[in-house]
């Protein structure tokens, strides 16, 4: 039986997201680290569905429309050249993720995140005429739910929430924000009551910290929503990477972002902790972002599946807590096969002579600043030497 996205979660069931479709398909060879644009969706479309299938397997209950930054403005940025226009992007995207999706019991959510317009100042009407651009697509798609996902920015999440709404379709809003708030200093709980008031039926966050972080931002935008007397479900869909030691701007202010980070991926077993503590913190839409593969997204459904009523197809392939290692040749690997091995285990990096922290760099950049003023002409020599300068310089 197919349900919409508010009556499975009317009705207290779980929701599994997917994963980082950017960041897995960049590792694949199908994605450019920099732009960050989808244009995969239309160039290699193979790629695009392989992964989809992938997550469905492990038992996502949504695919994405792997339209992330696929927004005209974001897609011309800086001089990506991409060959492709927003709307075939937006188009080809859909088309992938209704087919899977049709594979399996799940849904298609079309998302729509922030904008090179809006880091410009551009006005309101401007940055709205952006997003309603990608969600026609959407509509002619007829997709099952909107998403307005990372945001920096409460005010822009805000506009994308106001555009989304108008299609009378369930919209969700995740900000790529921490406890510490948006890039201007707004709470999560004034975050999530101005979402929820904007209307959004699912507030949370995504990207940009660990899940413990996460879990930690959605309980307060949870408490705030609660204590003004409204009513929202709550997502997460962090990223697979600890971040112990980020400031507000998140795992972009790394210096390891974002070709360094792999010391930092999540086991399966950290995954299954995120995902129990998710739901005892009243998340009910669990899912991941960047980092996050599919055997990640098989670890939450695997830690949820009493609660789910079952397991997913990937998990014929894995044992529940290591316990097909029984079958291994040797015999100190089969004493492996046992949940509080693995419970315990404190992974090792490998890498003696590096830090287990790293100091973010901080240049409190945001909305506003002449650096962040962006442009359609490439880059120029002269405009990066400053930048390696100042870098150079900490």
């Amino acid at each position: 039986v197919h349900f919409g996205i508010l009556e499975r979660l009317n009705a207290g069931e779980i929701v599994i997201g997917d994963g980082g479709f950017v960041f897995a398909l960049e590792k694949r060879g199908y994605v450019k680290a920099g732009p960050w644009t989808p244009e995969a969706a239309a160039e290699h479309p193979e790629a695009v569905r392989q992964l989809h299938r992938e997550f469905l397997r492990a038992g996502s209950n949504v695919m994405q429309t792997f339209t992330f930054y696929a927004s005209d403005d974001k897609l011309e940025n800086r001089g990506n050249d991409v060959h492709f226009t927003g709307q075939q992007v937006n188009e080809a995207a859909c088309d992938l993720a209704r087919q899977v999706a049709n594979e399996g019991d799940a849904l298609v959510a079309g998302g729509v995140s922030q904008t090179p317009s809006y880091l410009s100042c551009k006005s309101e009407p401007e940055v709205k005429a952006i997003f309603k651009k990608q969600l026609d697509v959407f509509l002619k798609k007829n997709v099952d739910f909107l998403i307005a996902e990372y945001f920096e920015h409460v005010e822009e999440a805000e506009w994308a929430v106001q555009v989304l709404k108008a299609t009378g379709k369930p919209v969700a809003a995740t900000m790529c924000i921490g406890p510490m708030g948006d890039m201007h200093g707004v709470s999560p709980g004034e975050c999530a009551v101005r979402l929820v008031k904007a209307g959004a039926d699912i507030v949370g966050v995504n990207c940009h910290f660990d899940p413990m972080t996460c879990i930690r931002t959605v309980a307060i935008m949870k408490a705030a929503v609660e204590k003004a007397g409204l009513k929202a479900h709550y997502m997460a869909q962090p990223l697979a990477y600890h971040t112990p030691d980020c400031g507000c701007q998140g795992f972009i202010d790394l210096p390891e972002f974002p070709f360094a980070l792999e010391p930092r991926v999540l086991t399966r077993w950290d995954m299954q902790q995120y995902a129990r503590e998710a739901y005892e913190a009243g998340i009910r839409y669990i899912g991941g972002c960047c980092g996050f593969e599919p055997y990640h997204i098989r670890a939450v459904a695997e830690e949820l599946a009493s609660e789910r009523g079952s397991l997913p197809e990937a998990s014929q392939k894995h044992g529940m807590w290591g316990n097909a290692l029984e079958m291994h040749t040797k015999p100190w690997v089969r004493a492996r096969a046992r949940r509080d091995y693995w419970e315990k285990i404190k992974p090792a990096s490998g890498r003696p002579l590096c830090p287990s922290m790293s100091t973010p760099d901080g240049w409190g950049v945001t909305k506003g600043h002449p650096e962040l003023m962006q442009q359609k002409e490439a880059t120029s020599q002269e405009q990066l030497r400053p930048l390696f300068a100042k870098a150079d310089a900490k």
